[in-house]
């Protein structure tokens, strides 16, 4: 854990609860969308070697969230959360429980009552947990289940993504030139893939050239990052013709991530103002899904993600002045 943000962890047995708070390096908007899609929850809920895999969430009030914790030998734990309360950017509560695959509740184990907060703090987010249980019995068994330790490595997975996500961010184009670019993901092939573009499009690099995993500033006390991953790249830019730029970056097992033909791709398109940004937007996502909301980010874009109704992944983005 990076031992400058803030982590508070109290158990209070005299009302049976558990209360936790956690400051992330990033604003409001990103720690939000963490805590509450389900593509990212299942890159970090689950503490290593652990990983989180969503069957369904409806993340809204009376909606619920099913999901495992699959271990390295296959074996699958699952868990149901039921929202009782949401207030987008401002706090959700739920139900959590053990269960079988379909949902159905084991009650042979301790349901937790969570309540989550979020507070924006400049460019930090503090989120407090309080975790109410029925009895003392229940607390206890909980704590002697690992929940500390788990919870804590499960923060610090979530450290990595923000780091990786703010450092990709902060490095979109810094004016606001109309353009179209192309996002690709590989398995860890993205070097050898973008040496083989620059040699057919005679072009070179732009920007700070391969940036790597294991440029992601290194804090006191975070999980470093794996040997296996430290070499691949987290970002690289590539203008082939017509001002067409390619954008590139490893998506490595190692941190959760899964990729097959759907995935792998993201055309992304700058416009020149916020209002064509806006038409754009809401017109690919007539009929298709949004990923991310088009709203003002933390990085000082006008930023938002969808899938058309012909299955084409899309970012929209309009660098703010």
């Amino acid at each position: 854990m990076n031992a400058a943000l803030l982590f508070d962890f109290q158990v209070d047995k005299e009302n049976n609860q558990i209360h936790v708070k956690r400051e992330f390096a990033a604003g409001l908007d990103l720690v939000w969308e963490a805590w509450t899609n389900p593509e990212i929850l299942d890159l970090w809920w689950a503490p290593k070697p652990y990983q989180t895999r969503t069957k369904s969430m409806d993340f809204r009030e009376g909606g619920n969230w099913l999901y495992c914790m699959e271990g390295p030998q296959g074996e699958k734990h699952w868990c149901r959360a039921d929202y009782t309360i949401v207030n987008p950017k401002s706090n959700y509560a739920g139900l959590d429980a053990f269960c079988d695959e379909f949902g159905k509740i084991n009650e042979q184990f301790p349901r937790t009552q969570w309540s989550v907060s979020f507070q924006a703090l400049g460019n930090k987010t503090m989120v407090s947990i309080r975790n109410t249980f029925q009895s003392l019995n229940d607390l206890e068994t909980i704590i002697k289940m690992g929940f500390k330790e788990g919870f804590t490595m499960a923060l610090e997975n979530l450290d990595q993504y923000i780091e990786a996500q703010v450092k990709l961010r902060t490095e979109l184009k810094s004016g606001n030139q109309t353009r179209v670019c192309m996002y690709l993901n590989f398995p860890g092939s993205t070097e050898q893939a973008f040496l083989f573009y620059r040699q057919v499009f005679r072009s070179e690099f732009s920007g700070q050239g391969i940036q790597r995993f294991e440029d992601i500033p290194s804090s006191p006390g975070n999980p470093p990052v794996l040997d296996s991953v430290k070499k691949m790249v987290l970002h690289v830019e590539l203008p082939i013709v017509g001002g067409f730029v390619l954008m590139g970056t490893d998506a490595p097992r190692e941190m959760g991530f899964e990729l097959n033909s759907g995935n792998t791709m993201h055309i992304s398109v700058e416009p020149e103002s916020r209002t064509e940004t806006e038409r754009i937007f809401n017109e690919l996502s007539e009929g298709g899904t949004i990923t991310m909301p088009l709203k003002d980010m933390f990085f000082g874009a006008y930023y938002g993600s969808l899938t058309d109704k012909f299955g084409i992944n899309w970012m929209v983005n309009f660098k703010n002045t």
